[in-house]
């Protein structure tokens, strides 16, 4: 049974839209069938602002792993791609997180779905707003559109 995930791909350090490209092509070959993809965005730092801009991409995928089977191949991916995790919304080669898994809320230890800065982060909301807008946040009740429109982020997305 395949089940309809996004995923929120970003960067900020070296080739950054290589580093993207190869990213989802390894998902794509890896954890699951590519449905969409967003355009490349670029934001300033969200959390540590003292460091480079992000590129953002969100890409939807439809998977057969379940949610924890995809948390452990997109980690490995991280790590086979160099990233080294030093500090919390620190810099990074590559950050690949889960939005959204269907309507599915998991919450465990090590998982939260819909990840839950969804409605706090514009750099997640535009991307997903482009290929998604009616898609429904399961436990808000709100279309991506109705969360960006509401979302209080101040910072400036840009699309490339």
């Amino acid at each position: 049974m395949t089940r309809k995930v996004f995923l929120l791909l970003g960067s900020n350090l070296g080739d950054r839209k290589s580093i993207l490209r190869k990213a989802s092509q390894i998902i794509y070959d890896k954890l699951g069938k590519e449905v969409l993809e967003s355009a490349i965005y670029e934001t300033s730092a969200w959390g540590k602002e003292d460091q480079p801009p992000f590129l953002n991409q969100v890409i939807e995928i439809e998977t057969t792993l379940t949610p924890h089977a995809l948390l452990k191949e997109i980690a490995k991916i991280e790590e086979d791609m160099g990233r080294v995790r030093y500090e919390r919304w620190g810099q990074r080669l590559i950050d690949i997180d889960i939005l959204y898994y269907n309507s599915s809320v998991v919450i465990t230890s090590n998982l939260e779905i819909p990840h839950s800065e969804i409605p706090n982060r514009r750099f997640t909301l535009v991307p997903m707003d482009e290929i998604a807008p009616e898609f429904v946040h399961p436990i808000l009740g709100k279309t991506q559109n109705q969360l960006l429109e509401e979302c209080d982020d101040p910072l400036e997305v840009h699309k490339l």
